[in-house]
């Protein structure tokens, strides 16, 4: 009888358990969404202007520095402003030094982006850096006689570029907005 009973629930459990086929789980992709950016003129008692995303908070600091922050992403745009006084080859030279210190943990450095704006005397380049290194995206403009902004991406997470790229790429595109909308107030 024991036996019988047992073999009754053996076999019942057998065909309430084999009711639908196992399938894996699809990947799941990451689907980030950022705001669509408008942009606000910045303005100050230093040298220079130009406009950041709405979203984005600036903070002037001393020597003309600034830090334009990005809270939800984690994100700040150093800004070093240095004053030229017939040293621009020594002082451009110092930014790219500072961009190429990167290379011992990038898996690329590439070109530079050049920008040029005759007009309103602005010279520069922008180069997107490859890796897990602690700043991805770097820039310089000038005006080629007074003076020179320099400034570099940092996020406050562990360096991951894969993790990372989506929201590199959507600050890059505020620093080329920053870049093109840059007035010399001191000409």
């Amino acid at each position: 009888m024991k036996i019988n009973s047992l073999l009754f629930i053996s076999v019942a459990l057998f065909f309430l358990s084999c009711s639908d086929d196992v399938l894996p789980k699809p990947k799941a992709f990451l689907r980030l969404e950022y705001p669509t950016n408008s942009y606000q003129k910045i303005e100050s008692d230093c040298p220079y202007s130009f406009q950041i995303a709405k979203g984005a908070t600036a903070v002037l600091e001393p020597n003309c520095w600034m830090k334009i922050k990005y809270p939800k992403l984690k994100a700040t745009i150093h800004i070093t402003y240095r004053k030229v006084d017939n040293n621009l080859n020594a002082v451009l030279k110092e930014v790219e030094k500072l961009t190429y210190e990167h290379t011992v943990k990038a898996d690329a450095i590439n070109a530079p982006k050049l920008y040029e704006n005759k007009l309103k005397k602005v010279y520069g380049s922008m180069i997107h850096i490859e890796g897990d290194v602690a700043s991805n995206v770097q820039f310089h403009v000038t005006d080629s006689v007074k003076n020179v902004l320099y400034g570099a991406l940092y996020f406050k997470v562990k360096p991951n570029y894969d993790s990372i790229l989506p929201a590199i790429k959507y600050v890059e595109k505020d620093i080329k907005n920053l870049m093109e909308t840059i007035e010399w107030n001191n000409n």
